[in-house]
């Protein structure tokens, strides 16, 4: 016997789901809100007068030498930019010598977090792109930015790995290579590092973690505020099990939210009292980009992941760790187990910077970095 209930009861049900998730939302956003909305009228009247360093700042527009597509895990395509280096490589020693040939710097190779896409290293592209030294790879992860996304299934940690290893491929198959991770982007890191080791062995030569984990996320709520914290658990199979007609219904929500997602922004991913409100409004829009059956697809494997295993492969690499001192979604706690793990690791923690704090604080993390490269 069919146990068919007819597509007007199957509609039916989906539109319940759909409801019932979108009224879960509702009651979340409202609770939300009551908390901050002092604040708001406050923010309204505050931004006014507020010298903002970045205004006019036209962030996701830096130039590039040559764009393209790579075939990733499960037939996404990933968008990829190359920046190549300006300064020649040979040394002119005087009339009398031969030019001298110096080794090759390392490639660059960028992997950006969650809801976010390549342009979270704009000030670091930039200032590195003015002074020519390095060439630089960055790409948008599965799902993110101008990248293609699955159309079932969950994104995994090691796919993030796989999805960097056929970015390399592609782009450099041979020399050097520093590779620099933001949240998301170091547990990618961490998974090339578990299913290659022997990349860094031999070609490897630095790493970069910014505001980054190698795991226990399910103590926390990683990216989500505290009331979508306790939510974002349960409601990852509803999402997943309604498919599009609910990611709909929450992009909807979250569209209609626009001050709140600031807010959110500005609180959850910078540290400091009064950071750029063009730098705060660039992060929300990259992600609110991010639709939220893309987030859901990665919910569930972001809280699974553990990264300690593949950190061993690291061991005998040249390691910079980078946090912000008031990183509410990475905590400096995360920045520093993974020192545990890597003793050798430079751990610099930056006050009075939240998650993003490559983009609050840009001089800070150049100097940084640009001081790591030069013993790399």
């Amino acid at each position: 016997m069919s146990t068919d209930v007819g597509p007007a009861r199957r509609g039916h049900r989906a539109a319940h789901r759909a409801g019932v998730l979108g009224a879960v939302v509702g009651v979340a956003a409202a609770g939300v809100a009551a908390g901050v909305a002092t604040e708001r009228m406050l923010l309204r009247r505050t931004r006014k007068g507020v010298v903002d360093p970045y205004e006019g700042e036209r962030f996701g527009e830096l130039p590039f030498d040559e764009s393209l597509t790579v075939t990733g895990p499960q037939g996404i395509d990933v968008y990829v930019e190359v920046v190549e280096p300006t300064d020649g490589v040979e040394l002119d020693m005087g009339f009398d010598l031969p030019a001298v040939t110096a080794p090759p710097e390392p490639t660059l190779v960028f992997v950006h977090g969650f809801c976010l896409d390549m342009g979270t290293f704009h000030f670091q592209r930039a200032e590195l792109t003015r002074l020519g030294d390095y060439r630089m790879v960055f790409y948008d992860q599965p799902g993110h930015g101008r990248s293609g996304k699955l159309d079932k299934g969950e994104y995994t940690i090691d796919d993030l790995g796989e999805t960097l290893h056929s970015v390399l491929e592609a782009t450099t198959p041979e020399g050097p290579i520093v590779l620099i991770g933001h949240s998301m982007g170091g547990m990618a890191i961490m998974a090339l590092a578990g299913l290659y080791p022997e990349l860094f062995a031999e070609r490897v030569r630095g790493v970069v973690f910014m505001s980054t984990s190698s795991g226990k996320l399910d103590e926390g709520a990683f990216g989500v505020p505290d009331v979508f914290g306790r939510l974002s658990r349960p409601l990852v199979p509803v999402i997943i099990g309604t498919g599009r007609l609910t990611s709909g219904v929450l992009d909807g929500v979250r569209r209609a939210s626009t001050d709140l997602a600031w807010l959110l922004t500005r609180r959850y991913g910078f540290g400091s009292t009064k950071p750029s409100p063009s730098v705060v409004s660039y992060v929300e829009r990259m992600n609110s980009r991010t639709g939220t059956e893309v987030v859901a697809r990665y919910i569930r494997t972001i809280y699974a992941h553990a990264g300690y295993p593949a950190l061993e492969a690291l061991k005998h690499t040249k390691v910079l760790v980078l946090c912000g001192g008031k990183d509410l979604l990475t905590p400096p706690s995360h920045s520093e187990e993974i020192c545990r793990i890597l003793p050798d690791a430079e751990l610099v923690v930056v006050p009075e910077t939240g998650h993003v704090l490559m983009l609050e604080l840009p001089d800070v993390v150049n100097a940084a970095v640009m001081s790591f490269l030069a013993t790399v």
